[in-house]
C-alpha cells in the first residue's frame, strides 16, 4: 500500500497522535481499577497493534473487551501472577483471571531468561485473559536476537471440518524470526479464515463480511456482519477454519493448526478448554473466561550463532520478495513486512480513529471525565 492508498482507505476517519491515544487508554484503565504499571503495559501493547495498523485490535478492543468485563465482574482489574511450577526451561504460571497482557509479558519475560541461559525457554499461563496481539510478544523475542513463538486459546468461535457448532477459539499461532531487514519476521493470524476483531471492524465500517468466513448451522456461509456478532455468542454461527469451509480449500490444516493451539494452550499449564472458555457457567451466570497461553523463546546463539542465522533468515526472505511475480503485481511481501510499512505511515499522520469509535471514545471520556479534546469535537 502506497502513503496515498493509505490516506484514501481512511478518508473518513479522524487521525489522533498515538501518545494522546496511548495516554487516554491508560487512564481509562486506571479509572476503571487496574494498577498505574499494569496499565502500562496493557495501553502499550493496544496501541502497538494500532500502530501496525492492526485496527482490529487496539483502541477498539478497550471498552468491549477490558472495560466491559471489569464492570460485569468478570475480568479483575489487578493481576496477581502466582509461579506455579519453574524449572530450568519451563514456568507454568497463574493469572487468577487477571489482564492477560500484564501476565503474558511476564510470560515471555521469563521464557526468553531461560532462553539466554540454556538455549530455549517456555512458559504458559492458565486462568487469564485476552492478551491483545500475539505479535507483541513475538517481538519481545526478535528484539533480543530471538526466535519468539506464542499461542492462546479463546471463547468458542471455529466450527471443526465438517462441524457447524463453535468449539475452537481463533487460537493465533505465532511466530517471530530475527533478521538483518529493517523488521523482523512476525506471521500472527488466527486459525480461521478470519477473526472476530475484523468482523467487528466491517461492522463499524456497516460493511458485509465477504462470503466463506462464516457458517449458519446449516453449514451456509453467512455475510450478515451486525447478526454475526450476535450468533457468533450463542452458537448460531460459527467461524470456519483457515483453509475454508469443508476441504475442498483444506479447512482441515486450519481445524488442526486451532487444535494444537488449545491442546498447547490447555494442557501443558492444567486450564481449561473449548466450551468451558465462555464467561458463562453452566448455569447460565457471569464467569471469568480462564484462557490459556503459551510462550517460547529460542536463543539462535545456542545453535550456530546468531549472526549466521540472521544472516541466512534474510537471505531466504530476499529470495522471496524478488522471485517471479504473477502478472500485474508489483510486489512480494514477507510476513512483517506490512505491518511496517503501515507503522510508517501511521507514525507520520496518526491513529485512523472511524466515526463508531469516536462515539465510544466520547462516551468513555464523560464517563471518566477525562476532558481530553479529539479533532471531531
Amino acid at each position: 500500500m502506497t502513503e496515498k492508498e493509505f490516506l484514501e482507505k481512511y478518508s473518513d476517519c479522524a487521525f489522533v497522535p498515538f501518545d494522546k491515544l496511548e495516554a487516554f487508554m491508560k487512564a481509562c484503565l486506571i479509572h476503571s481499577g487496574v494498577p498505574e504499571g499494569d496499565a502500562d503495559i496493557i495501553s502499550d501493547i493496544l496501541i502497538e497493534s494500532d500502530k501496525r495498523g492492526i485496527d482490529s485490535h487496539g483502541i477498539g478492543r478497550l471498552k468491549p473487551i477490558y472495560i466491559d468485563r471489569i464492570d460485569k465482574g468478570i475480568l479483575n482489574p489487578v493481576t496477581n501472577t502466582e509461579i506455579v511450577k519453574d524449572e530450568k526451561t519451563a514456568c507454568v504460571i497463574d493469572a487468577h483471571d487477571g489482564m492477560g497482557h500484564v501476565a503474558s509479558r511476564k510470560a515471555m519475560e521469563i521464557a526468553i531468561s531461560k532462553a539466554s541461559e540454556y538455549g530455549m525457554g517456555m512458559s504458559v499461563v492458565r486462568n487469564s485473559s485476552h492478551y491483545g496481539i500475539a505479535g507483541y510478544y513475538a517481538s519481545m523475542a526478535t528484539d533480543k536476537g530471538m526466535i519468539g513463538i506464542t499461542g492462546t486459546n479463546a471463547r468458542p468461535s471455529i466450527a471443526p471440518t465438517f462441524g457447524t457448532e463453535n468449539m475452537l477459539g481463533t487460537n493465533p499461532l505465532t511466530i517471530g524470526i530475527p533478521t538483518d531487514d529493517p523488521f523482523p519476521f512476525i506471521i500472527d493470524a488466527a486459525t480461521s479464515v478470519s477473526q472476530r476483531g475484523k468482523i467487528e471492524v466491517y461492522g463499524r465500517a456497516g460493511k458485509d463480511i465477504p462470503p466463506g468466513w462464516v457458517i449458519d448451522e446449516s453449514g451456509r456461509t453467512r455475510t450478515d456482519t451486525d447478526a454475526i456478532l450476535r450468533d457468533l455468542t450463542c452458537g448460531k454461527a460459527a467461524l470456519a477454519p483457515l483453509g475454508g469451509i469443508g476441504t475442498d480449500g483444506a479447512g482441515y490444516k486450519g481445524y488442526g493448526y486451532a487444535t494444537v493451539v488449545e491442546i498447547l494452550s490447555a494442557a501443558l499449564q492444567n486450564g481449561s478448554f473449548l466450551k468451558d472458555l465462555t464467561d458463562k457457567d453452566r448455569d447460565g451466570n457471569p464467569k471469568p473466561y480462564h484462557l490459556g497461553h503459551f510462550f517460547i523463546a529460542i536463543d539462535p546463539e545456542f545453535f550456530m550463532g546468531r549472526k549466521l542465522f540472521r544472516k541466512i533468515a534474510t537471505e531466504i526472505l530476499k529470495e522471496l520478495r524478488e522471485s517471479r511475480k504473477a502478472p500485474g503485481e508489483s510486489r512480494i511481501y514477507t510476513a512483517g513486512e506490512l505491518e511496517w510499512e503501515a507503522r510508517g505511515y501511521r507514525m507520520k499522520h496518526g491513529c485512523p480513529v472511524p466515526e463508531s469509535l469516536q462515539k465510544v471514545i466520547d462516551e468513555l471520556s464523560e464517563r471518566f471525565g477525562l476532558t481530553d479534546t479529539w479533532p471531531w469535537n
